[in-house]
C-alpha cells in the first residue's frame, strides 16, 4: 500500500493509510488490509482481553477472533511516537493520532488508533468567510471534521491568501507528530506544545515572537486559554479555533468558555427598559464583544450552522428567541448552497392545550407586510396620528361583549389583513394576566417580546403617550398601537376583543370568574360570585348600591376588577378586618 490521493466531488483526500497499518499486528494488519471499506477507515480499536475493532462510518467490525493481548499492545506502542500528557501519540510526517487508556497503574491496556486524512477543499463552504479576516470558532461533536476543517483553513490562509499563520498543535493533530510538520498545513508554521496545561503560555508566545497574522487553535477548552484568546483577538491577529461543545447555546451555559461569546452578566433595568422589553428587571446580558466575530456550528460533515455575527446570536438567545440560521451544505458534485432557517415564535407556554394552532400563512409567513389602501395613508402631524390611534382604540360606549364563545372561523382578519393568531407585543402591561385571559377565554393570541414580528401593540395609555420612540418605531412599520387605561383584567380582556374585532353587546351576563381569580381557591371564587350575583341582581336592575362582606385586600382587589368588568364603580370602605366592598350603580 501506498499514499493514496482520491477525489470525491471537488475535494482532494490524502492520507498515509499504510503508515497506520503497519504499527499493527500481523494478524490485525492483514485483515485491515483484506476489508473492502478500509478506504472508509475511521479508527482501530484494541482493548486488552478483547477482540480487535475496526470502525467505520455507520459500523463496526470484529478484525479477529483472538482477544488482544499484552504483547499485542507492546507490539504497537514500540512503533509509535512518545505519549504525551493527553494520552496521545502519533506516528511521524503523519496525521494518524494513537490515543492510549491506562490503567491504575499507569500502564496502557487500551489503545484507539485513529486515521488522520488531509482534505483539501473542505472549507469550499466557508471560504468567504475565512477570506473576510474576521475570527472564526469552530463548533461540533468529536469526529465531524473540526480538525480537518482547521488544517485546510491553515494551508489556504497560507498558501492562497499569503498570510502569515502559525498553528498551536497541543497534541500534534493538526500537522502530524514529529518535527517536520505534514505538507497539509501548507506554509503555515507549527508550535509544539510541551504539556497541555501549557497551551495558553504557546498562544501568548506566538504573538509575541513570530509577528503572526493568523494563529489556529485546535481545542480551546480552559478559562486561560479562553482568557489568551482575547489577549490574541485585541492584537489585531485573526484567530480561527475549536471549543468543547455542539452549539453556541453550549458555550453561553459554560462559565469556563463563556468568554469566547462575550461573556455573561446580570443586570438590572431601569422601570421603563424592563417595560419596553417586557421582561423582569434582572436579565441576561453579553459582557463583552465576542472574541470570535463569527462562528460555525458543524452539524454533519456536509451541514454546517453559520452564525455571520456571534453577537447578533447571543443576544438574541439571551432574550429568549431563538435567531435566524444560516445553513450551508454541499451535494456529491462539491456546490454549495445557502439557505435560510426562520425561527419559529413557540407558542405561549400558558395556552391550553385544546386551543387550535393557527399556522401563519400571510405577510409575517413572507416577512412582508400588506399594503394599506390610499385612503388610509393620509399623512398626518406625529402628535395628531398618535392622538387619533389612542382615541381609535377606546371602546364605544356601552359597548360591551355578550358571550365569550366563538368559532374559528367567526374571526376577521387583524389589524393589517395578516391571519391569526394576533402576534402581540405588549408594553408596560402584566404579562401574568395576559397570560390568563388569553388562556381562558382560548383567544387565538401569541404574546412576542420581538417588535419586528408584532402585528399590534398594546399598552398602557400612560406609559405610551411620553415614549416617542415606540410611536416612531411602530408609525415606521406600520404597526398599530392600541391602548388600555389600566392592566386589569377587565381593560386587557376589552383590549383585546376589541384587536380581534369581537362584537361586543351592551351586557356580559356571565363573565368566567377564573379570570379575576388569583390562585383559583374556594374562598376568591366564593367572593367574586357574590360581586357577580349583587350586581346582575341588584345594581343593574333596580339602580340601587350594595355592600359586601367583608374581604381581605386581595380579595377585594379581585372583586373591584369584576365590578369594573360591568363598567361601574366601587370603592373600599370601613376598618380592618371589617374592610368591605361597595358597588355603586351607573
Amino acid at each position: 500500500m501506498s499514499v493514496k490521493d482520491v477525489t470525491v466531488g471537488k475535494k482532494l483526500i490524502t492520507d498515509d493509510l499504510h503508515k497506520l497499518v503497519e504499527i499493527l499486528p500481523a494478524n490485525i494488519r492483514q485483515a485491515v488490509e483484506q476489508h473492502p471499506l478500509k478506504d472508509t477507515l475511521v479508527e482501530v480499536v484494541l482493548d486488552l482481553g478483547r477482540r480487535p475493532e475496526a470502525r467505520f462510518p455507520g459500523k463496526a467490525d470484529y478484525l479477529s477472533e483472538q482477544p488482544v493481548s499484552r504483547e499485542d499492545l507492546s507490539y504497537c506502542i514500540s512503533r509509535v511516537g512518545h505519549f504525551s500528557g493527553d494520552n496521545r501519540a502519533g506516528i511521524e510526517q503523519t496525521l494518524h493520532r494513537i490515543s492510549g487508556i491506562r490503567n491504575r497503574t499507569d500502564e496502557i491496556i487500551g489503545l484507539t488508533c485513529r486515521v488522520g486524512r488531509a482534505i483539501f477543499g473542505t472549507i469550499g463552504m466557508i471560504r468567504d468567510l475565512v477570506e473576510t479576516g474576521q475570527s472564526i470558532l469552530m463548533l461540533g461533536r468529536p469526529g465531524v471534521g473540526k480538525t480537518t476543517a482547521l488544517r485546510e483553513i491553515a494551508r489556504v490562509l497560507a498558501d492562497e491568501l499569503n498570510k502569515r499563520v502559525v498553528i498551536i498543535d497541543t497534541s500534534n493533530e493538526i500537522a502530524g507528530d514529529g518535527d517536520i510538520p505534514h505538507p497539509a498545513i501548507g506554509r503555515a508554521r507549527r508550535m509544539q506544545v510541551a504539556r497541555p496545561e501549557l497551551q495558553h503560555q504557546v498562544m501568548i508566545e506566538a504573538v509575541e515572537n513570530h509577528t503572526p497574522e493568523v494563529i489556529v487553535i485546535d481545542e480551546i477548552g480552559t478559562e486561560l486559554e479562553a482568557l489568551a484568546a482575547r489577549t490574541i483577538a485585541e492584537r489585531g491577529v485573526q484567530l480561527v479555533g475549536t471549543a468543547h461543545g455542539n452549539r453556541i447555546e453550549n458555550l453561553i451555559k459554560n462559565p469556563t468558555l463563556s468568554d469566547l461569546v462575550g461573556g455573561i452578566q446580570a443586570v438590572t433595568l431601569g422601570d421603563e427598559e424592563a417595560r419596553r422589553r417586557g421582561s423582569q428587571k434582572t436579565v441576561l446580558e453579553r459582557k463583552a464583544p465576542p472574541t470570535f466575530e463569527i462562528a460555525i456550528e458543524m452539524l454533519e460533515r456536509e451541514r454546517w450552522v453559520v452564525h455571520e455575527s456571534t453577537a447578533d446570536t447571543v443576544d438574541t438567545l439571551l432574550r429568549g428567541r431563538q435567531p435566524s440560521l444560516q445553513v450551508r451544505t454541499v451535494n456529491e458534485a462539491g456546490e454549495v448552497k445557502i439557505t435560510r432557517e426562520l425561527p419559529v415564535n413557540p407558542i405561549s407556554s400558558h395556552q391550553p392545550q385544546s386551543t387550535p394552532t393557527w399556522k401563519p400563512n400571510g405577510w409575517r409567513a413572507s416577512g412582508q407586510m400588506t399594503p394599506v389602501s390610499s385612503a388610509k395613508t393620509e399623512v398626518l402631524p406625529e402628535k395628531q396620528s398618535f392622538e387619533q390611534l389612542l382615541d381609535a382604540s377606546f371602546p364605544r360606549k356601552g359597548a360591551f361583549k355578550q358571550d365569550f364563545g366563538f368559532a374559528e372561523d367567526e374571526f376577521m382578519a387583524g389589524p393589517n389583513g395578516e391571519d391569526l393568531p394576533l402576534h402581540i407585543y405588549p408594553y408596560g402591561i402584566s404579562r401574568h394576566q395576559l397570560d390568563q385571559v388569553i388562556q381562558v377565554l382560548k383567544l387565538p393570541v401569541v404574546l412576542t417580546k420581538d417588535l419586528d414580528g408584532a402585528d399590534a401593540v398594546l399598552a398602557l395609555r400612560s406609559h405610551v403617550k411620553n415614549h416617542s420612540k415606540l410611536r416612531q418605531i411602530s408609525k415606521a412599520r406600520h404597526i398599530p398601537i392600541h391602548t388600555i387605561k389600566a392592566s386589569t383584567v377587565a381593560e386587557i380582556t376589552h383590549g383585546l376583543q376589541r384587536m380581534l374585532h369581537i362584537d361586543v353587546g351592551e351586557v356580559l351576563d356571565l363573565p368566567d370568574l377564573r379570570l379575576f381569580t388569583k390562585k383559583g381557591s374556594d374562598d376568591e371564587i366564593e367572593a367574586l360570585e357574590e360581586a357577580r350575583l349583587a350586581v346582575e341582581q341588584i345594581v343593574i336592575p333596580k339602580g340601587q348600591p350594595v355592600e359586601l362582606l367583608p374581604r381581605s385586600a386581595t380579595v377585594r382587589k379581585m372583586q373591584h376588577e369584576l365590578v369594573e368588568h360591568y363598567r361601574l364603580r366601587s370603592s373600599s370602605f370601613g376598618d380592618e378586618p371589617n374592610r368591605r366592598l361597595r358597588i355603586y350603580p351607573a
